[in-house]
């Protein structure tokens, strides 16, 4: 059974965990050939976007980059760089293919101003954890809870139109969407906690969406 919440003081006793497998950044037709080859084999992906921040009133960026991840392989598809191939539309419009991620209703109309699908198969974990008994909805704490490990948010301001994204861009891109993969695998495979009597309802969490962070 899972801890229903948990403290920043908590987390920073953990682990922190990097992508454990190979990263590829989608910015070019032979990369887009090997991203449709893991996504041909998946049916649970780990799912995030990122937008460069706007520091300036008014100032709105495009979306720049779509992730998607399997287990053992992160894809960074560089969005304001190379259209999406059909066969990776496909696998955002397949019910099939589980597309996990947190907080992703604004994400998914993001992404349908880049390239035009119709969203099948996500999953939002903000929508779900209440089941396991977890009140928390960031990211990082769920992430905490659940697998028990601490995800590094230092990246997510920087310049993600970058001419390159570095090494730390890459590995927070991949962690950010992994993670919910996994926290969706791991509550898969953890039988949910038994109702309480009706005489004594468990009080429901209200089912606002927060950030994903």
């Amino acid at each position: 059974m899972f801890q229903p919440t948990i403290t920043n003081q908590e987390i920073e006793l953990l682990p922190r965990k990097e992508f454990p497998g190979r990263i590829i950044v989608v910015d070019n037709s032979e990369a887009m050939k090997e991203a449709e080859e893991v996504l041909a084999k998946a049916t649970v992906l780990g799912y995030d976007t990122e937008t460069r921040p706007a520091f300036r009133k008014g100032v709105k960026h495009k979306m720049a980059l779509l992730q998607l991840t399997t287990d053992n392989t992160a894809l960074l598809f560089r969005l304001l760089r190379i259209e999406l191939s059909p066969a990776v539309i496909d696998a955002l419009q397949n019910p099939d293919i589980k597309k996990v991620g947190a907080a992703i209703r604004d994400d998914i109309k993001g992404m349908q101003k880049r390239a035009k699908f119709k969203p099948e198969g996500f999953i939002d974990l903000q929508s779900i954890v209440e089941e396991w008994g977890i009140g928390e909805k960031s990211v990082k704490k769920m992430a905490a809870i659940v697998l028990g490990i601490k995800v590094s948010k230092a990246q997510r301001l920087s310049n993600w139109e970058a001419n390159k994204l570095t090494p730390a861009q890459q590995d927070y891109a991949a962690m950010d969407a992994w993670t919910c993969g996994q926290i969706y695998t791991k509550l898969m495979n953890t039988p949910k906690p038994r109702p309480q009597s009706q005489h004594n309802p468990q009080p429901k969490l209200p089912n606002n969406p927060q950030s994903k962070s």
